[in-house]
């Protein structure tokens, strides 16, 4: 097996913390991609959020499209325990691209009381946190990686 993609699967079976983590982070993500690429709970769908990623942010296109890739498809990766730590790491820089394009001018704060012009970036420190718990981690028990990892290296 190549090291760096056996590296990246390898995983602790028993880590239950990791599973916890893991399981969080996707639910807490998965509603954002859906947002993003299906219009769901308020969001503006694929075209929507393209056009407003490439014309109000000015993100490029491929940029955005895998800004929603990794909130979509990354947190139902996620949730399986597929490649944890690449999507772990993607919405990482996700999330710092986010507070540093749409969020760090509006404070720390969220806009709970509707008094500020835009959401603060308290929400995405959290996601960095248990991202970055994935990253060092894996997936834990219960994910593909731990499985994939276990195939190829014959076991």
């Amino acid at each position: 097996m190549n090291e760096k993609i056996g590296a990246m699967l390898k995983t602790d079976a028993a880590d239950i913390p990791a599973l916890i983590a893991r399981l969080t982070l996707a639910l807490v993500i998965l509603p954002h991609g859906l947002q993003k690429t299906l219009g769901m709970f308020g969001g503006y769908g694929l075209q929507g959020t393209l056009g407003f990623f490439t014309g109000t942010l000015g993100v490029p296109f491929i940029i955005a499209l895998l800004v929603i890739a990794a909130e979509s498809l990354g947190a139902i990766a996620l949730g399986l325990g597929l490649l944890t730590r690449f999507c772990a790491a993607s919405l990482i820089i996700v999330m710092g691209g986010a507070i540093s394009m749409a969020h760090w001018s509006h404070g720390f704060f969220m806009n709970w009381s509707g008094q500020q012009s835009g959401e603060g970036f308290e929400y995405h420190p959290l996601v960095i946190g248990l991202a970055l718990t994935l990253v060092f981690s894996g997936g834990g028990k219960y994910s593909a990686d731990e499985k994939l990892h276990a195939k190829l290296a014959g076991r």
